[in-house]
């Protein structure tokens, strides 16, 4: 069976976004975009709510792809592309080929049969997408950049309180820290 990872990088008090949903996060650096890569080398699909669709979506298929960027940004550009993804939304009409196009109504069951059918990992992105699939997530993974923004949007705002075991915790060069939790 397929396991979902929730996966956002957030400011070290929790948050998304600032409070003017702006991201002034500091750049990271080549160990972690090492592991991102790596991780999405084992991604089976992209789950991803309209906004971080349309956050992702025209940097690493079209800005990034191009010959001046940096060896580790075109290797996730591609990466990027090569891998299915799934938008969860009841507001855009068309999306390119590649990506499939859900219904929010549909979500938790077209996630159901995914890991049902798979072995593999699906990555999860989007605040209130992953709150409205709780339930089916399995390990959340927080990448925290050293920044503080003092409110905006948070990680997860589910509203109900979740018990979670560390399973592994590692720092980046540039400050950033992971963690990964599993569910108790």
């Amino acid at each position: 069976m397929g396991r979902v990872i929730y996966w956002m990088n957030t400011s070290i008090d929790g948050y998304i976004e600032d409070p003017e949903g702006g991201l002034d996060f500091p750049e990271p650096t080549e160990d972690f975009r090492q592991a991102a890569n790596d991780h999405v080398r084992r991604t089976a699909a992209f789950l991803f709510g309209r906004r971080l669709y349309e956050a992702m979506e025209k940097p690493w298929t079209q800005d990034l792809g191009k010959e001046g960027a940096p060896p580790l940004e075109r290797e996730f550009a591609q990466l990027y592309k090569e891998t299915p993804r799934y938008v969860f939304s009841d507001t855009l009409q068309t999306v390119p080929e590649g990506v499939t196009l859900v219904r929010r109504e549909d979500a938790a069951s077209t996630v159901t049969r995914l890991k049902q059918e798979s072995d593999g990992t699906f990555q999860l992105g989007g605040p209130e997408l992953a709150t409205s699939l709780v339930d089916l997530i399995d390990e959340f993974w927080v990448y925290a950049f050293p920044v503080i923004l003092g409110g905006g949007k948070p990680y997860l705002p589910v509203g109900k309180q979740l018990r979670l075991h560390l399973a592994e915790h590692r720092g980046f060069a540039s400050g950033i820290t992971f963690r990964r939790y599993v569910r108790s």
